[in-house]
């Protein structure tokens, strides 16, 4: 079972599961508490497919572009890793912490805290960036609008989600078509209200992202 709710630290959200199914791509990295232990999720660019027997997972999930602010590692060195928050941050804080969440009546409001206290604002470009991006925007026109030359856009993405901004791009409108087909709206005018070449193109990126077809990831949802 899987449940999420809004986060008191802005944009975030906190969810708890068994661990269990496929985590689909989304420029997001989540700090995460599992049998007393500290972990982040990087940026995924595909899908990731646990495995082992489900347990009780905690995550709190960063907004796009802002957990390496609060990490203090770029994206990239994360991407599609999960690691020990103790590989990033010395032992002897991340045992303090550690010892603070287990002892938290709901972890979850521990994990909120700690992110609380060490978020970093937002970049208003990164921010601009993905919400224009979101909405369907070309990343060349959207580079103009905030500014940004397209190497040094390049380099700002690398270091906020992990990779590129055609990267990002590519996972959020993969997000946007899910969630159309998941409402019921044909796969054809999916495609056409999402922008891709057609039918086929969103087959094959779905495939690609997701690793398994819309239809069965549908089904599975």
């Amino acid at each position: 079972m899987y449940t999420e709710r809004p986060s008191r630290l802005a944009g975030a959200v906190i969810w708890t599961g068994d661990g269990s199914g496929r985590v689909l791509p989304d420029g997001c990295m989540d700090l995460l508490w599992h049998e007393e232990r500290l972990l982040v999720a990087g940026p995924d660019t595909r899908a990731y497919v646990t495995d082992g027997a489900p347990s009780t997972w905690t995550g709190l999930r960063f907004p796009p572009g802002c957990a390496p602010a609060f990490l203090g590692v770029p994206a990239h060195e994360l991407r599609d890793r999960r690691v020990e928050l103790a590989d990033l941050w010395p032992v002897s804080e991340v045992r303090r912490l550690r010892s603070r969440t287990a002892k938290a009546s709901v972890p979850a409001t521990a994990l909120e805290n700690i992110a609380l206290e060490r978020a970093a604002p937002p970049d208003p470009a990164l921010r601009a960036l993905v919400a224009a991006l979101d909405a369907g925007r070309p990343v060349a026109a959207t580079a103009d609008e905030i500014g940004l030359g397209a190497r040094q856009l390049h380099r700002k993405s690398l270091v906020a989600f992990g990779y590129g901004p055609k990267t990002l791009a590519r996972i959020l409108r993969l997000r946007r078509a899910l969630a159309l087909a998941g409402a019921g709206v044909p796969f054809a005018e999916t495609a056409a209200r999402c922008g891709f070449a057609d039918q086929a193109h969103l087959a094959r990126d779905v495939r690609e992202l997701a690793g398994v077809p819309l239809g069965r990831l549908l089904a599975a949802g």
